[in-house]
């Protein structure tokens, strides 16, 4: 929605999809995923939700305006969430290793966010 909304009429679209969604700069509201076992081909898509949910979140950030108070919140939990996605993109282990540079590549990249002029 944010591709196709003004940033006034995204927040309040947000708004009614996300009520809860807090204001502050808090990373509390969304936990990132834990991955206790690096070679468990399973558990590993977790390192890849937290990549996905950081480029989503910085993505969502970006389509609001500049002074909304959820900026903080999403900004926040999107850095918390990269930090922990990013630090597993060594490839040391072939379950992670062979697909999570994909998704880092969109997050630090931005791919998808407007650029600034």
């Amino acid at each position: 929605m944010r591709r196709v909304l003004p940033p006034a009429e995204f927040a309040a679209w947000l708004t009614g999809f996300l009520p809860r969604l807090p204001a502050g700069a808090s990373a509390d509201w969304l936990p990132i995923g834990v991955v206790t076992d690096k070679t468990d081909g399973k558990l590993a898509h977790l390192d890849g939700l937290n990549l996905s949910r950081a480029w989503m979140l910085n993505g969502i950030a970006s389509g609001l305006p500049p002074a909304d108070p959820r900026r903080g919140s999403l900004l926040a939990a999107a850095k918390a969430h990269a930090d922990s996605g990013l630090a597993a993109v060594t490839g040391e282990h072939y379950e992670g290793g062979h697909w999570l540079g994909s998704f880092a590549t969109y997050l630090v990249t931005a791919r998808g966010r407007p650029v600034a002029r």
